[in-house]
């Protein structure tokens, strides 16, 4: 019943797209406050669009003639959000428990476009999958036009412990680019579930990020303890995940090696607790491993405060999105501000031109300005003065396609 409501839901869906404003006709945004992504706040602000792309972005009282196309009045104008860390194809099954083992490609697939859609209308117009096969299916389908989701990039697999000597996984990560990979997801330490100690060796990850650094590909690495996370950034690791346990000197290192952190303290430990009898019981969501997430938000907190206070450390906005989260991404901006101490308007930037850069698409989204995909977003509210209007998303814009307003 549940799969043949998502059919039906992505069917209407699907029956709309066409009819979606975009294409090749000018369309003028205008809004009271526009915040550029990059640190600047313009005020009585117009952003001119041409099919999928940002043409200008004028200030001022517009000409007369030159009525807005969509007059957002007092919102706050941002760029669409990025989710550096989201799993898009975890999800609840038919019984509401989650779905550890896939079902058919049909109900996996149907799952995955239901969590890209709801995510987008949060306002996330871009997320990196950390990351199942059929990812790559949505990714393109997504990309193509033909379901409405945020552009997603994929690990498609990820590599650990077991994924064999230094040489098979530099083969292994060869592979991966081969299928279409645009990151290499790494597991360098325990789940916290399991009371996150390293479990690659440091021969093992110098390969992995050696090889991935040779083959061009990016790193990002799931990384809890110290130990894991020095290790990672020894072996030239771009990345890391996580860090709960992450002391002054790793995260020292990382802002010295400029090595980008993403630690996940506003959604996934919350959502897990949130959620717990339908994850219970299942792997190592037991007593003892909610118990460790439960102690997690306390460190979390701890860990926050001092991520926010190293100089130059590079925070990215990721949320470790999984089933029950997609479409919360937004509370992980609001509780870096609140547990962590972070500005606003860093904690902004971190979820749209940081993280764009992390992406190595800091040329083409994360930043309102000419020649930038036209993903643009609308808050009820000023998140300069109340982070939590990140969560309400009046407008939704990707690519020059309106799909909330």
């Amino acid at each position: 019943m549940r799969v043949m409501k998502l059919k039906v839901a992505l069917f209407a869906v699907l029956l709309a797209a066409p009819s979606l404003l975009a294409q090749n006709q000018t369309v003028r945004i205008h809004a009271a406050t526009v915040l550029d992504g990059a640190g600047k706040t313009l005020r009585n602000a117009t952003i001119v669009v041409q099919g999928s792309k940002i043409t200008s972005i004028e200030t001022g009282t517009p000409a007369r003639g030159s009525s807005a196309t969509y007059e957002l009045g007092q919102l706050t104008v941002l760029p669409g959000m990025i989710d550096v860390h989201a799993h898009v194809g975890w999800h609840f099954d038919k019984d509401g428990r989650y779905a550890a083992r896939p079902g058919s490609p049909a109900q996996e697939i149907l799952y995955s476009a239901e969590n890209a859609y709801v995510t987008l209308l949060a306002g996330f117009t871009t997320v990196q999958s950390p990351g199942q096969p059929n990812d790559v299916e949505l990714r393109d389908a997504i990309a193509r036009g033909v379901f409405p989701g945020p552009r997603i990039l994929t690990s498609i697999r990820q590599i650990n412990e077991r994924s064999g000597t230094p040489d098979e996984i530099r083969q292994k990560v060869r592979q991966l680019k081969t299928d279409g990979a645009d990151v290499i997801k790494i597991f360098a330490s325990a789940s916290i579930r399991d009371g996150g100690t390293q479990t690659m060796t440091d021969e093992q990850l110098n390969a992995v990020c050696g090889e991935s650094n040779a083959q061009g590909m990016r790193t990002m690495v799931h990384a809890h303890s110290p130990e894991s996370i020095k290790a990672s950034v020894n072996a030239g690791c771009l990345q890391i995940e996580h860090g709960v346990f992450a002391t002054d000197e790793v995260l020292k290192l990382m802002a010295d090696k400029g090595v980008y952190f993403d630690p996940n303290v506003g959604v996934v430990l919350q959502n897990y607790l949130k959620n717990r009898d339908k994850y219970n019981g299942i792997g190592n969501y037991n007593d003892e491993g909610f118990a460790f997430m439960e102690k997690g938000l306390g460190l979390n907190k701890t860990m926050i405060q001092k991520a926010v206070a190293t100089p130059k450390l590079m925070m990215v906005l990721g949320t470790d999105a999984v089933a029950g989260a997609h479409g919360h991404n937004a509370d992980e901006i609001v509780e870096r501000v609140r547990q962590g101490g972070q500005k606003p308007m860093d904690a902004i930037i971190s979820a749209t031109s940081m993280a764009a850069k992390s992406l190595r698409l800091s040329g083409t989204i994360g930043t309102l300005a000419a020649g930038y995909e036209a993903d643009i977003v609308g808050l009820d509210g000023d998140p300069l003065t109340d982070i939590t209007a990140v969560t309400r998303v009046a407008f939704v814009m990707r690519g020059g396609k309106v799909y909330k307003r």
